[in-house]
């Protein structure tokens, strides 16, 4: 650590070493043009006078880009930049968290300590000089007169506090424990303390997720959040090509992936995942080709995601969809927009509605396989434990923003996402809501993130969530309504289920006629025929076999809830393409209150 009186320059503290910060100060931008945009954003913030305590969220557990005094780039992991960079100047460092307790940078900064707690008449004969406490009322005692003592005799002083989530984590104010307001109290009391703001003196908490940490220090004026980034495609470039300057050749011999495509390719992992890869081909010597690349990131990333983020990866297209003219017509617009770069012309999101059967999640999980960018499917992310839930969303949210372009499937929408007037379970609800239409409505977002909100009652969902802006265009799907359309989807079902009959051999229930039959419906048929033929000499299907199997098959489904689910289709639909005939000439008055008469039946 640098002598107090020749410091090295560095962002937190001035060029000179003294702890004055005035409006003086010499410019920033000779100290920090090699740190990465965050660092620079929280040295500018803490010359403005106003603000001492700094609150890092995101990726905090990877490394940092910098460069050492020599001018040669390193990647040093965050709380080594944090003390050899950014607080290279301050006399003291101080560490802190739940289970190591009190350290410090260096030996000096702990004799330093022990000292001043010694000459404290107060805490004279105690055991705190050999054995510092752990818990936090203990610890902010301690911390408060040493750094009150110190700061009043013009020390430069840095405090880290890791996993301040633990330390001051989210909850109600009424449950909040002793130990937790005692905690709080000490953090909001020094980033308001006129003593700390006038001294040379940085708080700086660390937390994967802002929503985990008590929202009384997030939301107040005197602290100040940073988000730390995962690395986008050039910073990917930037380390790639930092870590194979003397080993490209042996990376070249042992990988099919360029580096430029590995730096393309990776987009939601951050340098420590990258050098997994980089590793793993160097040193094991395991050829990197397209496929495990593939693999190697859906698994850094669902685990990141804690199981909450599947990839959709599937070899079909489109050209499986049986009928749906209209709708797959319009996707293969959206991919085509997609993959010539056009974002500015594509929807924020989707609404995908329908009967339950008629094909919604098939649909989607087609199209994953024709736009040519990563799907994934968003599964439960709700937790009984309060403040989990909106941690787990924040965590999902920033993993989105760095896959991008990606499509994001959430099924059953209207139960997965809630809605702002959900009521008893503490405001979750409400503030899950408010999350996801956030992000959602980030004009930044726009062909980048493109949601897919499936469900068979859009009638349940907020107007919020439906509204431009948001999911802009309504898809409605039907059960195939013309004798060609029916003829296509049974073809395909025929197909899946490997029954082998001619057209004109299948019974004419299941091409016309009022009963209407779902994708679903045709093939638990033709699968209950396959059953019943596997006893028969040839296992084949047979005309026969498969009549007595419509006559005897009755749909698991309710025809007044598929017809309420229908008529909510309609109301939705934002397309009088996608409507079948019959639904076209109706006046929405109509569908209004046939709508409302089929909710009351069913209740």
């Amino acid at each position: 650590m640098p002598e107090p009186d020749s410091p090295e320059p560095n962002a937190a503290s001035p060029a000179d070493g003294t702890s004055d910060r005035t409006p003086d100060t010499p410019p920033l931008d000779p100290y920090t043009a090699h740190y990465p945009s965050w660092a620079q954003e929280l040295a500018r913030k803490y010359f403005t006078k106003t603000v001492s305590t700094f609150i890092l969220h995101g990726d905090i557990r990877d490394v940092v880009p910098t460069e050492d005094r020599g001018g040669t780039r390193i990647y040093p992991p965050l709380r080594r930049f944090l003390t050899d960079d950014l607080f290279a100047a301050r006399d003291v460092v101080v560490f802190y968290d739940r289970s190591s307790g009190i350290h410090f940078a260096d030996a000096a900064s702990r004799e330093d300590f022990s000292r001043a707690l010694s000459g404290q008449a107060s805490l004279a004969g105690t055991e705190y000089e050999n054995n510092l406490p752990k818990a936090p009322d203990k610890v902010f005692e301690l911390l408060e007169e040493y750094f009150r003592l110190r700061l009043s005799n013009g020390t430069r002083v840095a405090c880290l506090i890791d996993y301040a989530e633990t330390v001051a984590p989210m909850a109600e104010a009424s449950t909040y424990s002793a130990q937790d307001r005692q905690s709080l109290v000490y953090l909001q009391k020094w980033s308001r303390d006129s003593l700390f703001l006038q001294s040379d003196f940085t708080l700086t908490l660390l937390t994967e997720n802002l929503t985990d940490l008590n929202q009384q220090l997030v939301q107040s004026p005197h602290t100040a959040e940073i988000y730390v980034p995962i690395p986008e495609t050039d910073d990917r470039q930037a380390y790639i090509d930092w870590a194979l300057e003397e080993r490209g050749n042996r990376f070249r011999d042992h990988s099919d992936v360029s580096p430029d495509a590995l730096a393309q390719n990776t987009a939601g992992l951050n340098y420590t995942q990258l050098r997994t890869i980089l590793a793993d081909v160097l040193e094991n010597q395991n050829r990197l080709t397209a496929g495990t690349l593939s693999d190697l990131k859906k698994e850094f990333i669902e685990a990141e995601a804690y199981g909450m983020l599947e990839f959709i990866e599937t070899d079909n297209s489109l050209d499986l969809i049986a009928g749906h003219t209209a709708a797959k017509h319009h996707l293969r617009q959206a991919a085509h927009a997609v993959q010539a770069g056009q974002h500015d012309v594509l929807p924020m999101g989707y609404l995908v509605s329908g009967p339950v059967g008629c094909g919604k999640t098939f649909l989607i999980n087609c199209f994953a396989g024709e736009i040519g960018i990563p799907m994934v499917k968003l599964k439960n992310f709700r937790s009984q434990w309060q403040g989990v839930t909106e941690g787990n969303l924040e965590k999902i949210l920033n993993l989105l923003e760095a896959m991008t372009p990606v499509a994001v499937l959430i099924d059953e929408a209207d139960a997965a996402l809630g809605n702002r007037d959900m009521q008893g379970d503490s405001g979750v609800s409400q503030r899950v809501f408010s999350q996801i239409v956030s992000f959602m409505s980030d004009p930044a977002h726009r062909g980048r993130v493109i949601f897919f909100l499936v469900t068979a009652r859009p009638d349940l969902m907020p107007v919020d969530l439906k509204r431009q802006g948001r999911a802009e265009e309504h898809l409605s799907l039907f059960y195939p309504h013309t004798r060609a359309d029916r003829e296509e989807l049974l073809r395909v079902m025929m197909r899946r289920t490997g029954v082998d009959l001619p057209i004109d051999d299948v019974p004419p229930e299941l091409l016309g006629g009022e009963r209407t039959y779902s994708g679903a419906d045709m093939e638990a048929i033709l699968t209950r025929a396959t059953f019943r033929a596997a006893g028969a000499n040839d296992g084949a299907v047979t005309p026969d076999l498969l009549q007595a199997t419509v006559n005897d098959f009755i749909p698991p489904t309710y025809p007044t809830e598929v017809e309420l689910q229908q008529m909510a289709a309609v109301l939705e639909c934002t397309s009088r393409d996608l409507l079948p005939e019959r639904f076209r000439t109706m006046k929405r008055k109509e569908v209004v209150e046939r709508l409302e008469q089929l909710k009351r039946m069913v209740d």
